[in-house]
């Protein structure tokens, strides 16, 4: 079975949701896509686990992608006091998980090739938004003690730092203005503390701003314009910078992102990921594309309805022939190289 490491999860926003514990759930199994059996029986050896504070009284109804072209509302911004709230109990479960050998978190870079071959999943703690941080960075360091090794300035909400892209189809990720100078301060901030950048969900003027302050350009889970003109995917030049600086895309398996015509349908969607794939590594290049599942926190293909199921997009790249060492990269090890290049 082919190891994968993946580049993004919502499993900590969920287990944070859940009835009874959460540690649990995540040892015993249950609904959702990320937990140690499903893991275990679709070779999912860790990945980034996202912190992420929801919008109030505010779900995304993911009804809205039946249809195509739409064009759908960002959120309000979430106060400080507001995000704080999800992140600190996220963070708790995390602790707990980890505290329990059920995740090994990396935090420097000689932890990684350790982890990646540890019998336990190895984590990368990730916050997707950064609207509990201050900003003059008031609260970076607590998480960084916390083990956050991973930062993306927005969600689609804007911040003090920058601004996400809406829900957009057709669209590219050419949305409104870029980081803000207290932006600029984070990503530096990140920079000096050798944190992974996620640009996850920026629009197109802010992942350059972010290349100016000299960090490795990473999408975690975003895929290629050029086969589903959606705005949270990414540009032939946007993925050409990527590779140019040592950074990473991960595949997105989130239905919408995947399919040509930005629907939520599950059927068929799974088909279209070979050809984002392929176009990522033609762009980027093939030790800069990886793996971003956006697992427990968007809809999922047919046929991988779970961390269960990578053996089935696995078999696709073989039957696209894809050679064992690119399916290698691809899945786990161009991760474990970027890791170790980055974190401290």
């Amino acid at each position: 079975m082919t190891p994968v490491f993946d580049g993004h999860n919502d499993a900590l926003l969920r287990l944070s949701k859940v009835q009874g514990d959460p540690v649990a759930v995540f040892r015993d199994g249950g609904p959702g896509h990320v937990d140690v059996p499903k893991a275990r029986k679709g070779g999912l050896i860790g990945g980034f686990f996202a912190l992420y504070s929801p919008t109030p009284n505010l779900p995304l109804d993911f009804k809205l992608f039946d249809t195509a072209p739409y064009d759908i509302p960002l959120p309000p911004a979430l106060s400080r006091d507001e995000a704080a709230v999800p992140v600190a109990a996220q963070v708790a479960i995390a602790q707990a998980l980890e505290n329990e050998g059920l995740l090994r978190f990396i935090r420097q870079a000689d932890e990684v090739d350790p982890a990646f071959d540890a019998d336990t999943m190895a984590a990368v703690l990730h916050l997707e938004g950064a609207e509990c941080i201050g900003p003059e960075g008031e609260g970076l360091d607590e998480l960084f003690e916390a083990g956050l090794r991973s930062l993306g300035p927005v969600w689609s909400r804007p911040t003090a730092f920058a601004h996400g892209v809406p829900f957009r189809f057709p669209s590219d990720g050419d949305t409104g203005p870029g980081l803000t100078p207290e932006g600029r301060a984070l990503i530096r901030a990140c920079r000096d503390r050798q944190m992974v950048v996620d640009c996850s969900h920026m629009t197109l003027k802010g992942f350059h701003d972010v290349g100016e302050e000299g960090v490795a350009l990473v999408a975690t889970h975003s895929n290629a314009c050029a086969v589903s003109n959606g705005a949270r995917n990414l540009t032939d030049d946007q993925l050409r910078a990527v590779g140019q600086s040592g950074g990473m895309v991960g595949l997105n398996y989130a239905t919408m992102f995947l399919r040509p015509d930005g629907g939520r349908d599950p059927h068929g969607a799974l088909d279209h990921a070979v050809a984002h794939l392929a176009h990522m590594v033609e762009h980027a290049g093939e030790d800069h594309v990886g793996l971003g599942s956006d697992f427990d926190g968007a809809p999922m293909p047919a046929g991988l309805d779970s961390a269960a199921d990578l053996p089935n997009l696995v078999a696709l790249m073989e039957q696209a022939g894809f050679g064992q060492a690119l399916i290698s990269r691809i899945c786990a090890d161009n991760w474990r190289a970027f890791l170790k290049r980055t974190l401290a």
